[in-house]
């Protein structure tokens, strides 16, 4: 039995795309099913910047895929993604572009009945805009609990009138319509694409760039502490580290009296209050005038420093000594050590 030779138009057709798939450096394999033509059509005028999307038989489709396959190793692992409507889509952007882009393209629209819910559909207990009339009936055939109450149509409870993977009846679709309820979801999903040659799943490319972004500067934040702490020195780490070794560099120096052009001011203000300190202990007769004057000065309200006291003074002046602007580590080290 002889067997049929393919049609012209579809030799060409295949041959057509198996030369663009070689040209284009990622190829998709997008769905379109659900989607009206009219909108479709506005979606592939308004994506045209960005990518070329061209709807084709699926056994065409996979024809032309195993074909390019020949020349583009691996592009042909993309008909394992074939089931439903689908269309091929050829761009220069990279594969998480292409499928926010298309996130972008999805829009809520009314179920027509016959479809099956995507989700849990939950109608909530309240008000309506609705006048008494034959609209009770036909909420209450779709099993909406709804009831007249001083006049007003009410939804009486909450109730999930269809649950997730039920068909929606007719009834329910046109109730959900008058209610403005729109559980559908219709736009094109990019169900892989290839790139040199990797093959990118949906479930890969389907991610939230704020929370991408926001995981990545936790991984930038803790990267920089652990060098910090581990006193690693990158283009990112060597400036906390310099202001560290100067604060550390500096208390140090207090701590011990070493005297530079940074120290000597708080060196002798730390010595002056040590001296005070002593002094507050001391018979009068054993001070000078020069003692006394500067005692004198001290503000009444502030009790003579007790012996027990004076460690809790010597560490606050200790930790204040510790703070460290960032100004001062570049001019520090150079002053401390040369």
């Amino acid at each position: 039995m002889m067997s049929r030779e393919p049609a012209g138009w579809k030799v060409e057709l295949v041959n057509s795309i198996v030369d663009q798939i070689q040209k284009s450096p990622v190829i998709g394999i997008v769905s379109v099913s659900g989607v009206p033509g009219p909108q479709l059509q506005s979606i592939r005028a308004k994506l045209r910047d960005h990518l070329k999307i061209q709807v084709i038989k699926n056994n065409l489709l996979e024809i032309a895929l195993k074909k390019a396959g020949e020349k583009v190793k691996g592009v042909e692992k993309l008909t394992d993604n074939i089931d439903g409507q689908m269309a091929l889509m050829l761009s220069d952007l990279n594969p998480f572009k292409i499928n926010k882009l298309m996130d972008d393209t999805k829009t809520k629209m009314p179920a027509k009945g016959g479809e099956v819910s995507p989700e849990d559909i939950e109608i909530k207990a309240g008000e309506t805009s609705f006048k008494p009339g034959p609209i009770i009936g036909e909420l209450q055939k779709a099993g909406v609990p709804a009831a007249i109450e001083q006049g007003k149509v009410m939804i009486k409870k909450d109730k999930v009138l269809v649950k997730k993977g039920d068909i929606i009846s007719r009834n329910l679709a046109l109730a959900l319509a008058k209610l403005e309820i729109f559980p559908l979801t219709v736009g094109l999903e990019l169900r892989a694409a290839f790139e040199d040659g990797v093959v990118f799943l949906h479930s890969t490319l389907d991610i939230d760039p704020q929370e991408y972004l926001d995981n990545l500067q936790m991984a930038a934040r803790s990267a920089l502490n652990m060098s910090v702490y581990a006193v690693i020195p990158n283009k990112a780490s060597i400036r906390p580290l310099l202001v560290k070794a100067h604060s550390e560099a500096f208390n140090l120096a207090i701590n011990s009296g070493y005297i530079t052009e940074e120290t000597i001011k708080l060196l002798i203000s730390k010595a002056n209050a040590q001296s005070l300190a002593l002094a507050s202990h001391l018979p009068d007769e054993a001070l000078d005038d020069d003692a006394k004057g500067r005692l004198s000065q001290r503000p009444e309200s502030e009790p003579a420093p007790k012996a027990e006291a004076k460690k809790d003074d010597d560490k606050q002046k200790k930790d204040k000594e510790e703070k460290v602007s960032e100004d001062e580590a570049a001019s520090g080290l150079g002053a401390l050590f040369g």
